[in-house]
């Protein structure tokens, strides 16, 4: 997620991200870009107006310091617009899965208490059919994306473009908030409560650890910095910005005065990316491991010299597995790369660290130790280098607020460990006698495909509701392209073939896409104990043996 480090200034100065952005219009020429979306591209004098102008309407509107805000649509300049509004305005971010179906959208947005939700035309007959059941939403805005859209909506552009572009004039605090949703332990979204403070000092401070930068002592330190950079930071987020690692890197972008890049495709396009790093003479990549890095590679392979790759100086990806192959692969059409694989959550930022150069060749799944993390046993009980024992990964320093509305979950993750506050996941890990990390996996059984979250017992019950199935257990397989591809294993009612088209397509009406299964496959048994407790091993072997 970004840069990481996790210490930061630890001054009475209390980071806002609205305050930030306030001050640097007036540092930032008004000429540089801000966001380019395509061949669209908004400059900061005029990314200013249209967020402050935003924000105001808003707030017009009837929200108020506090409020919700839920974003709902793929990456377009709109996205970092928002933030910024919804910085500037006090209201808190909500990241929406724009690959959800109605009752997911539902659940999330209930769930957040949202009060206003900016959508793209594209997804207008969806908002229509879940308006209704989402009586707290009084603001639906609309993003004209060419799709036909609501006739009864409010017009995003008519909010950012109608007023005087000047700064609110109100009072922030580094308590002010910006929740990120991520999968739960029961496959329902949780919102982890970031406060600006702790979200900017987690992101390093305006510091970079892995490029040896401090954090800022300050506003006025931040701002000396950015008026004296020798080049301008351009960022190219090539995953989703309402997921974590998307979101953080456009924000870090912002906040550091430089360039959001944005891509205007449905899928990844591998040429449409290189196209862009070449065009924007983009300094920072961000990716999510080798769904995205190992078709960049392919892609300059195969045409050598045809994209200027030179200008990127890191490539930074959080979330899933990033082989040493595929690095070394993007260290041959530019040797100057530092490629930082961050072990981070949206719950634990800073947790470890893996940097690779020309210089350094690392070991897959190996990570340094985050300075403010430790492991502990189930006991709580610190685990030492080279001993024989695994543990959960633990950080503690500048921590999520918790989940919203969920004590019981806020109290299984964050815990306080000889008076420390910590933040526990649920990454199982090693520790090697050097001190560095092998990781284990999650113990909760997630599976990763693609940086998405999808957790078993959801698609499992999703897949129970059809007639033929009696049970059913649901793994992650490795995956080249995926990294982990979601596949399921069914016990079928007696009289039932089994139909694995018909089951996927059944699952589709009732998941979001990417949580329906790749495979289905079928046995006899799925041979749980006499306690209902799954096997999940054992039919990770059958599924194994059955796809060869």
């Amino acid at each position: 997620m970004g840069d990481i480090a996790t210490t930061g200034s630890e001054g009475n100065y209390q980071w806002n991200y609205g305050d930030i952005l306030d001050a640097l219009a007036d540092v930032v020429p008004g000429d540089r870009p801000a966001l380019i979306h395509g061949d669209d591209v908004t400059h900061w004098e005029d990314f200013t107006k249209r967020t402050n102008n935003l924000a105001a309407n808003l707030l017009k509107g009837g929200a108020v310091a506090g409020d919700k805000i839920a974003i709902y649509m793929r990456n377009r300049r709109e996205y970092p617009e928002g933030l910024a509004a919804s910085f500037k305005g006090r209201l808190t971010h909500v990241n929406v899965n724009y690959r959800y179906v109605a009752k997911e959208l539902v659940y999330l947005m209930d769930n957040a208490d949202a009060t206003v939700c900016i959508y793209a035309a594209e997804f207008a007959s969806h908002v229509s059919a879940i308006k209704d059941s989402l009586p707290k939403v009084t603001q639906w805005v609309e993003v004209d994306d060419g799709f036909s859209g609501n006739d009864d909506a409010i017009s995003y552009e008519a909010l950012a473009t109608e007023g005087d572009g000047k700064p609110l004039g109100i009072e922030r605090f580094g308590t002010d908030q910006l929740f990120l949703y991520t999968g739960g332990t029961t496959g329902m979204p949780k919102g982890v409560m970031w406060a600006h403070h702790s979200l900017w000092n987690a992101l390093g401070g305006g510091g970079n650890a892995n490029a040896g930068v401090p954090p800022c002592d300050g506003l006025e330190d931040l701002l000396t910095r950015i008026r004296l950079a020798p080049i301008v930071p351009v960022n190219v987020p090539l995953p989703p910005i309402m997921h974590g690692t998307g979101m953080m890197s456009a924000i870090n972008a912002m906040m550091g005065g430089g360039t959001c890049v944005t891509l205007p495709y449905k899928s990844f396009d591998a040429e449409m990316a290189l196209s862009a790093i070449d065009k924007y003479k983009a300094t920072t990549v961000t990716i999510v491991g080798d769904a995205f890095a190992r078709p960049l590679v392919e892609t300059m392979d195969a045409s050598p010299g045809k994209y200027d790759f030179s200008s990127v100086m890191a490539m930074t990806s959080s979330g899933v597995m990033w082989t040493r192959d595929i690095k070394a692969g993007l260290l041959r059409h530019n040797q100057n790369l530092m490629l930082v694989d961050a072990f981070s959550s949206s719950e634990a930022i800073g947790l470890g660290s893996s940097v690779m150069t020309k210089d350094a060749t690392i070991e897959v799944a190996k990570f340094v130790l985050g300075p403010s993390c430790k492991v502990f046993t189930e006991a709580e009980e610190e685990v030492q280098p080279g001993s024989s024992e695994s543990g959960m990964v633990a950080v503690c320093g500048f921590l999520p607020d918790g989940y919203y509305k969920d004590q019981e979950k806020t109290d299984k993750t964050f815990k306080v460990i000889n008076g420390v506050r910590y933040s526990i996941p649920g990454d199982w890990v090693k520790v090697e006698k050097d001190g560095s990390l092998t990781l284990l996996g999650r113990g909760s059984n997630c599976i990763n495909t693609a940086g998405e979250k999808v957790y078993p017992e959801e698609v499992e019950e999703a897949l129970k509701g059809h007639d033929s199935v009696a049970d059913c257990l649901v793994i992650g397989m490795p995956d080249e392209k995926w990294g982990q591809a979601i596949t399921a294993v069914v016990e079928l009612n007696h009289g039932f073939e089994m139909e694995e088209i018909e089951l996927r397509d059944f699952a589709r009406k009732e998941l979001a896409a990417y949580k329906v299964p790749k495979r289905i496959l079928s046995r006899a048994s799925l041979e749980r104990a006499p306690n209902g407790k799954a096997n999940y091993q054992l039919i990770k072997e059958y599924a194994e043996e059955m796809l060869g």
